[in-house]
């Protein structure tokens, strides 16, 4: 494959990560949907190019999503949640037993999950996120965590999804064209 058609691809869909990312501090409502947007991208890389060319590519929006993008949470959920996971659910996709496959992914996101609460809270400062956990009583943050596990297994689900539609009916459609 052809160095200046890995640069240009790369680029491209720097650019959209970045603009997805840039859009938080428009749509802010949708803090948790446009960095999730942003890792699928990031699939495109991963088909198109290599796991390694992926990942300069989600480094180089991870940094540059800290700088652009308003809301700084939005961005670690990007860093540590959503940009990384399409490259390691493609290792993770190889573990034919499923049980195993599953629980490992599970042990991923949470361990990103709770490292996403202490960067956010400890580093960043944004205490709020305490807050909003006591509102819902003494077991606010197990609550909490199991209900984002819920939308991660939705997310991974659909993942796959995303990724099964791009392979059938986009990638050759530009294939065509090259």
């Amino acid at each position: 494959m052809d160095k200046s058609y890995r640069v240009a691809l790369g680029g491209i869909v720097s650019a959209l990560c970045l603009v997805t990312m840039f859009l938080v501090g428009i749509i802010s409502p949708l803090y948790i949907i446009l960095p999730l947007i942003a890792g699928v991208l990031l699939l495109i890389i991963v088909e198109e190019v290599s796991i390694s060319w992926a990942m300069v590519t989600y480094v180089s929006v991870s940094l540059l999503s800290l700088f652009i993008t308003a809301d700084k949470e939005a961005a670690l959920l990007f860093i540590m949640l959503f940009g990384h996971y399409p490259m390691l659910r493609f290792f993770l996709q190889k573990i034919r037993f499923g049980p195993i496959r599953l629980i490992l992914k599970q042990l991923v996101f949470n361990a990103c999950a709770i490292g996403f609460f202490y960067v956010t809270v400890y580093i960043f400062g944004i205490k709020q996120m305490i807050e909003d956990m006591n509102d819902f009583g003494k077991y606010g943050a197990i609550a909490l965590l199991v209900l984002c596990n819920v939308i991660f297994l939705l997310y991974d689900f659909n993942l796959d999804v995303v990724y099964r539609v791009y392979i059938k009916r986009i990638m050759p459609r530009f294939k065509k064209k090259r």
